[in-house]
């Protein structure tokens, strides 16, 4: 094998939890900026998929996640911090009140998982290659604990783990590459699957063996575009001999250059 291990984002790749975050998101930002039409007479425009949270929320940490929305508004709030209420007016409020609406969701509907990512995962573990989660989540242990698949991953790098130690969030590489440190595996013998534009960022930037990008919304080339190898849009379509293929590809083209 060309590889050693394979990292998976969580959210829109092994569990069916980005609608879920993308319809809290779009809760909370639309509910907070009619309040600031109502209280202070600013023209309201509400936070769409395709143009906010695609641009400057998903993948990212969840407060830098605000930070970066807000400022795309040109709105600025307080930081504050991670234990402020929901019901204040910062940074961190914010995105408190966001995962009050996601919990809420989940717990009300459960975990959904794809089937062929599970798959993969299987035939991966059964060759032998170590497989990884990381994400920006802070709610990832509780989501693959509920969809009962935790003990999937030999290491989990989520939003509690890098609050804990001070990683840099995506479009930076810093989870996947604590990733492979937990394994064991140096990032040139690593594969990064992600289907967010920030997540295939982080893997162009981290020097891993491949970035497999998942364009479960019609966005391979934006993908493609942003630093993915190789663009799927479901990895039904993904098997451990091609992604090995796709691997000496990629070693082979580097070479040639």
């Amino acid at each position: 094998m060309h590889f050693d291990a394979v990292i998976f984002d969580m959210d829109g790749v092994v569990t069916r939890t980005a609608q879920v975050h993308s319809l809290a998101w779009k809760r909370m930002f639309d509910e907070y900026l009619r309040g600031r039409t109502a209280g202070r007479g600013e023209p309201f425009r509400e936070f769409t998929h395709a143009e906010d949270y695609r641009s400057y929320v998903d993948g990212r940490p969840r407060y830098q996640g605000v930070a970066t929305f807000l400022k795309s508004r040109g709105i600025n709030i307080p930081f504050g911090e991670p234990g402020d209420t929901a019901d204040q007016e910062t940074v961190c409020g914010l995105g408190n009140r966001k995962d009050r609406f996601f919990n809420k969701v989940l717990a009300e509907e459960g975990v959904g998982v794809f089937a062929s990512t599970l798959e993969l995962i299987q035939g991966l573990r059964e060759c032998g290659i170590k497989v990884g989660v990381a994400t920006s989540s802070q709610n990832c242990a509780p989501v693959l604990e509920r969809a009962k698949i935790l003990h999937l991953f030999a290491t989990r790098v989520d939003g509690v783990v890098s609050a804990q130690l001070g990683l840099r969030g995506k479009p930076e590489p810093d989870i996947f590459i604590t990733a492979c440190r937990n394994l064991g595996v140096a990032p040139a013998r690593a594969v990064v699957v992600e289907d967010a534009v920030s997540g295939v960022q982080a893997g162009a930037k981290g020097g891993f063996a491949l970035v497999l990008g998942v364009a479960r919304e019609n966005n391979a080339r934006e993908l493609k575009a942003h630093g993915a190898d190789v663009v799927v849009e479901d990895l039904a379509e993904a098997s451990v001999e091609k992604i090995d293929k796709w691997v000496a590809l990629r070693h082979r083209a580097a070479r040639a250059d």
